[in-house]
């Protein structure tokens, strides 16, 4: 329950906040510190602080202006230090985080009176291994076995390489770089750093000789006597995927906040895809029975290494036959027996409903074994190195040889774990009236040979997270400007998996949006006819205003091509198209053109439509050229397509369309960013207006004056 002291302490940061700030209150904001402190407060505990309660979280959608961020931080930072939990921060794009980290943060130090520290996490593999750092200084050569394991490391042994080395060393040693690559002053070769770092696996945490000068442990240390943490989603997601608790704290100790909430289901789907290459993986066993001679040498003075080695070679002769009938079975079923054509770079046979033939079931079965024997074998081996740095072990090997050969041991285990991964999700059937998961095939090349890669994924993230984030955190906020589809959060709900006794609210905008003028001119046409839409898009960009700063917004980059190519000399000068440039140095030009009085028209795709911010003058007129339905062409949405036909669903009505409504929302947002801005968006898709879906996309949007075939409507 929120006391009276919580309450007190969280209004009287908030008037803090407004007069430091000199900001005027907003309605929304005001809302959103409410529904979060309730919601929050009102989480039941036993004594021993683990929550009992089971209406936890809340989800809010706020648009742009609301003033998320400090309403977020001010209600929910308190609540957390109140319960000695701590307060995890997560966001979907760097922009995001950077502005929290520099900017929101310490506003909410200096002017709020609450104290608190706060530190960002980062995975493992964003920091420098110290002793990898040291050794490449030394010049001395890792394991050379382990360059046959690792791919594109030519580029690694050359001048680039021993400077940046002695550079990295340098600024390290000296306290001026905290050893994170995101802070390095210049960009990285992902060759270099991969020779620089070390995953989950190969890091040998308190038994390495540099633990105390360690750049993730430091930072670890960090996150100990924060009382807020920012990460991303992915962090947190990897976090959960590890069992929680391994970079950040346990979720049963964690207040979450997930902003750009949005993205959230998407991000976890990819967390839970898996991967196998055929070929990639005969290679890397191949390597490994060549380099058995060396590893007996090694390692295999010590009596239980020394039998699983001897183990080794009869299970990659059993594998390697088992793979090379995966790839000929694989091309038979893609009916491609002879794989690519000529011409053809990439092809894709996905298996309906995710079904795979009994066939390849139970060949991917008896992998499943093979490979989890592999497993146990490397998992033993790499528990005998970590042990054997520990002086006090006696497992009768080396420190020194332990730590040679570590690297290399954890990366295969790590590669077995991956093929037992996919190859589990092959063998088992999914439960009856339960989404499949998607499983396909894709056909490609490999420095010029044939590659067959086998693919398994989740359609829908619901269960996952429900059960790994939900079920497991103390609290959580879920916030975003677009969480609801066609004004409802159920799409929401059925793919991130939040319960329907969680607390949900659409807050009110402090934007008046009569200033835009929403318009479906005459020149709309349905893209079906391709030709006389595309005339259309070109008819229309040629009439803008010379004076106008315009974003224009296309579904597919070949239309984009098409449209510029069309455009006559004059109009294409002052278009700057998405892929000419990097999207920062578009979005410069972009606003220069405009100081300097001139206009500018921008071409760009998706990313456009969410993650460009041009207020005021910078953005007079979008321009959105089609609907942004996605086809569901991939094989994660097919098959959740055709599994929601199959229970008597509609998939277009249930997933087209009210994904379109997001996207569409997120594209007219692009226009109003602060309260005086005011322009005209123009949808140049008549399927608004002729299709039964079109009223339900439109009374989705905010409510802007709408003008439809150059008539203004009255709403």
């Amino acid at each position: 329950m929120l006391d009276e002291t919580l309450k007190s302490d969280i209004q009287g940061a908030y008037r803090r906040m407004l007069d430091g700030l000199e900001l005027t209150p907003r309605y929304g904001q005001r809302l959103m510190i409410a529904e979060i402190s309730r919601t929050l407060a009102n989480i039941e505990s036993d004594d021993a602080g683990k929550r009992v309660s089971d209406e936890h979280v809340c989800v809010l959608e706020a648009g742009t202006g609301t003033g998320k961020t400090l309403a977020y931080l001010l209600s929910a930072l308190p609540v957390a230090q109140a319960r000695g939990k701590r307060l995890v921060l997560a966001t979907a794009t760097v922009a995001l985080q950077e502005q929290v980290l520099h900017k929101d943060l310490p506003s909410l130090q200096a002017h709020s009176g609450l104290s608190f520290h706060f530190a960002l996490a980062k995975g493992r593999g964003r920091y420098i291994c110290v002793a990898k750092l040291d050794q490449a200084m030394d010049g001395g050569e890792e394991n050379p076995t382990l360059s046959l394991f690792e791919q594109s490391l030519d580029a690694v042994h050359g001048d680039d390489f021993k400077a940046l080395v002695k550079a990295m060393g340098e600024a390290y040693g000296n306290g001026r770089w905290e050893g994170d690559r995101d802070s390095w002053d210049a960009s990285i070769d992902d060759a270099h750093w991969r020779r620089l770092t070390v995953d989950h696996r190969q890091c040998t945490n308190r038994r390495c000789g540099h633990f105390g000068a360690c750049a993730f442990f430091r930072a670890r240390r960090g996150l100990d006597e924060a009382d807020v943490i920012v990460a991303n989603h992915d962090l947190v997601l990897a976090d959960l995927a590890l069992g929680g608790g391994r970079v950040l704290p346990d979720p049963a100790e964690c207040i979450y906040v997930f902003d750009e909430g949005h993205h959230l289901a998407d991000k976890a789907i990819q967390h839970f895809t898996h991967r196998f290459s055929v070929g990639g993986t005969l290679r890397w066993l191949r390597n490994l029975k060549g380099s058995l001679t060396e590893l007996n040498t090694a390692l295999g003075v010590q009596p239980t290494l020394g039998r699983l080695l001897a183990t080794l070679p009869g299970m990659i002769e059993a594998l390697e036959p088992r793979l090379g009938e995966a790839f000929a079975l694989g091309h038979q079923l893609a009916e491609r027996p002879h794989g690519l054509v000529d011409d053809e770079e990439h092809a894709v046979h996905r298996f309906e409903m995710g079904q795979v033939a009994e066939g390849l079931r139970q060949h991917a079965d008896g992998l499943v074994t093979m490979f989890a024997e592999l497993c146990r074998s490397l998992e033993t081996m790499t528990d005998i190195l970590r042990e054997s740095l520990d002086p006090e072990k006696g497992t009768g090997l080396a420190k020194e040889q332990a730590e040679a050969w570590l690297p290399l041991l954890a990366l295969l285990h790590g590669r077995a774990l991956e093929a037992h991964a996919l190859w589990e999700a092959y063998a088992r059937q999914d439960p009856a009236n339960e989404p499949p998961w998607a499983r396909w095939l894709s056909l490609e090349r490999f420095q010029g040979e044939p590659e067959l890669a086998f693919s398994a994924s989740p359609v829908s993230a619901a269960h996952t997270l429900a059960s790994s984030l939900w079920g497991r955190c103390y609290g959580a906020v879920v916030t975003s400007a677009t969480l609801t589809a066609l004004g409802r959060f159920e799409r929401l709900q059925e793919r991130a998996g939040l319960a329907n006794r969680y607390r949900y609210q659409r807050l009110p905008s402090p934007f008046d949006y009569s200033r835009a003028v929403l318009s479906v001119p005459k020149e709309a046409r349905d893209p079906a006819d391709r030709e006389g839409h595309e005339q259309a898009i070109v008819d229309f960009v040629e009439a803008i205003g010379t004076d106008e700063a315009a974003l224009v917004l296309f579904s597919s980059r070949a239309q984009l091509r098409a449209v510029e190519k069309a455009l006559s000399r004059e109009r294409r000068d002052q278009v700057l198209a998405q892929d000419r440039l990097p999207k920062r140095e578009l979005v410069e030009r972009h606003r220069a053109r405009i100081d300097a009085g001139e206009g500018s028209i921008l071409f760009g795709l998706a990313s456009f439509a969410e993650g460009i911010d041009l207020p005021g003058k910078y953005l007079t007129h979008v321009v959105i050229t089609r609907l942004p339905f996605a086809v569901p062409d991939d094989p994660v949405g097919a098959t959740l397509a055709e599994w929601i036909e199959s229970q008597g669903g509609n998939p277009f009505m249930r997933i087209s369309v009210p994904d379109a409504s997001v996207k569409l929302v997120q594209a007219c947002g692009r226009l109003i960013r602060k309260e005086a801005d005011e322009g005209r968006i123009t949808l140049l898709d008549r399927r608004v207006l002729t299709r039964r879906y079109g009223g339900a996309l439109l009374d989705a949007l905010p409510p802007f004056v709408r003008e439809i075939d150059g008539v203004r409507q009255d709403m």
